[in-house]
């Protein structure tokens, strides 16, 4: 057995919390607020309806992410095997959790690795915490994560509240977007930069962009918040206080893919952040988004088997498909937000 890392344990603590724990934000995401407009006569056919779309060069058969979550333990290791297959499978993608741990303990990267072996074809994600960039990260263990999951795009990962939140995190995020900028300028593949949970506000939506990310995913308020995982893990009454006040923060996912439209408006967004089935997916396709993602309602069923997540794939997938049927949108391009009416 390899040896347990704290990087490891952590990791481990994450998949048990959020499985086990109330770790959810008293925030919405937002979507609440916007309802499609029905059409009874949609002049369409169900059958008809297309959600396919082409991402980084790799077509899709339905615009679902199934969002970065784990990886470095052995349970990962499972988890991510059945994610993958349901991937490969389904024709959706699928980010890695972060993959410092591997880089760092290369005998925990048997849990990245497998996502490319059982899934040849499947839009993959590779994932480091932008902050590493600033703890003597750079351009060579961006490319090992990549090469790790033979991915076609990398993820940064934005988590300044989280590391926050850890005794000994890693807080120095002054002087990242430069060292942001070089990763997108240098690597080969894109660079789509995520937040955690808390979202993007216009004006970090406006600097990702000058910097030349490919595509932003939102990642707002509404679903896990990481301030509730950080306090089920804290060693101490103290840090425990310090981290539940955190509970309402952060920035809707709704909002937050306005934020991004109206700051840069040729950006591709990734929605996610409390989306729990297919309808609020649709919903963000017509806010702006290209893809929706969900970590929750996949991780439940991915330690079960990947039969499991097939069967919560076609569930969104279905979902998606007659939410278009039913407010006349025939493909992905016409779900628009002309779709939507906004209520109060």
């Amino acid at each position: 057995m390899p040896e347990v890392t704290p990087i490891d344990r952590r990791k481990a603590d994450h998949i048990r919390i959020n499985l086990e724990e109330d770790v959810q934000s008293a925030r919405t995401n937002g979507l609440e607020y916007y309802h499609f407009i029905h059409q009874a006569l949609p002049e369409l056919d169900l059958e008809a309806v297309d959600l396919s779309q082409e991402v980084f060069g790799v077509r899709l058969r339905a615009p679902i992410l199934i969002s970065s979550m784990t990886g470095g333990t052995e349970k990962a290791l499972e988890i991510n095997r059945h994610l993958a297959e349901a991937a490969e499978i389904s024709g959706v993608a699928m980010g890695v959790g972060s993959q410092r741990a591997a880089l760092e303990h290369p005998e925990l990267a048997e849990s990245f690795r497998i996502v490319r072996r059982v899934a040849p074809h499947a839009l993959l994600f590779a994932n480091l915490g932008a902050v590493q960039l600033n703890y003597g990260y750079g351009i060579d263990e961006c490319r090992r994560a990549v090469e790790m999951i033979e991915a076609q795009a990398l993820i940064l990962h934005l988590n300044p509240l989280q590391e926050a939140l850890q005794v000994d995190g890693n807080t120095r995020f002054s002087g990242l977007l430069g060292k942001i900028e070089a990763v997108c300028r240098a690597l080969e593949v894109p660079v789509i930069v995520k937040e955690v949970g808390w979202g993007i506000s216009e004006a970090t939506a406006r600097r990702l962009a000058d910097a030349g990310v490919a595509a932003i995913d939102v990642a707002g308020a509404g679903g896990t918040s990481w301030s509730q995982v950080e306090m089920h893990r804290a060693p101490d009454a103290f840090s425990r206080e310090l981290a539940a006040i955190f509970v309402e923060w952060g920035i809707p996912t709704a909002q937050s893919i306005l934020n991004v439209r109206k700051a840069a408006p040729g950006m591709t967004i990734f929605a996610s952040g409390g989306l729990r089935n297919g309808l609020e997916i649709a919903k963000c396709i017509a806010l702006g988004a290209t893809l929706g993602g969900m970590a929750g309602p996949f991780l439940k069923a991915a330690v079960v088997s990947t039969e499991e997540v097939l069967q919560t794939i076609r569930l969104v997938t279905r979902q998606i498909q007659v939410t278009m049927f039913a407010c006349g949108a025939a493909t992905l391009a016409d779900l628009n937000s002309e779709r939507l009416e906004r209520v109060s």
